[in-house]
């Protein structure tokens, strides 16, 4: 099927053509390869998967500025965000800014951050667990006092970089609609590709 859809016709190849009607061909068949590309390229572009480049410090050291990223959105058509995952979304004070943030809260959940520590209180822990952060923080210390419920369709978010991050210690939680997709890949710079792997945590 490939090879009648882009090649001509056997009918068309066993009578002699002229040089105009090979360069119509040829371009006939240009178009054709074209739609089809885009037919592809179009919806995977918009629907799949997002390039985004990453501005600031919020997420260092484990994002720099500049950092070119592939955004996974197909996963969250299907599934929830998840505990640690990376996300971009819609800044809730201007949905035409894009944000990157890590996942801390889910919802229904409790986040209470004091003394330094990120404690979350769920079903699971209704007397709370500390989150170790240790894997992805540079210094598992973040500045702040406060205690927030999450609702049934909210997350909490905050930034690698705590104490250079304008996160929901500050506008607060963002809705699941807000939420664009996972951080996927880095593609550049070169030196620097990783495809991200779903964050664990030890007794969460």
């Amino acid at each position: 099927m490939a090879l009648k859809w882009f090649g001509r016709r056997r009918q068309e190849e066993d009578v002699p053509q002229t040089p105009k009607a090979k360069a119509i061909a040829l371009i006939l068949e240009m178009v054709q390869v074209l739609a089809v590309s885009l037919a592809i390229i179009i919806p995977v572009r918009w629907f799949l998967i997002q390039p985004f480049y990453v501005q600031g410090a919020s997420m260092e050291p484990n994002f720099f500025d500049h950092e070119y990223l592939i955004i996974d959105e197909l996963s969250y058509r299907f599934g929830e965000p998840r505990r640690g995952d990376v996300v971009v979304f819609h800044y809730p004070n201007d949905p035409k800014q894009f944000f990157i943030k890590r996942v801390i809260g889910l919802p229904a959940e409790t986040v209470e951050i004091s003394d330094g520590r990120v404690r979350i209180y769920n079903e699971t822990h209704p007397n709370g667990i500390v989150l170790d952060e240790g894997a992805y923080l540079d210094q598992d210390f973040t500045a702040a006092n406060q205690t927030v419920t999450l609702k049934a369709d909210q997350y909490y978010l905050l930034g690698d970089n705590r104490s250079s991050s304008l996160d929901s210690r500050f506008f607060g939680p963002v809705q699941r609609s807000h939420i664009v997709g996972r951080v996927w890949v880095r593609g550049y710079p070169i030196d620097r590709w990783k495809h991200f792997q779903p964050q664990t945590y030890k007794d969460l």
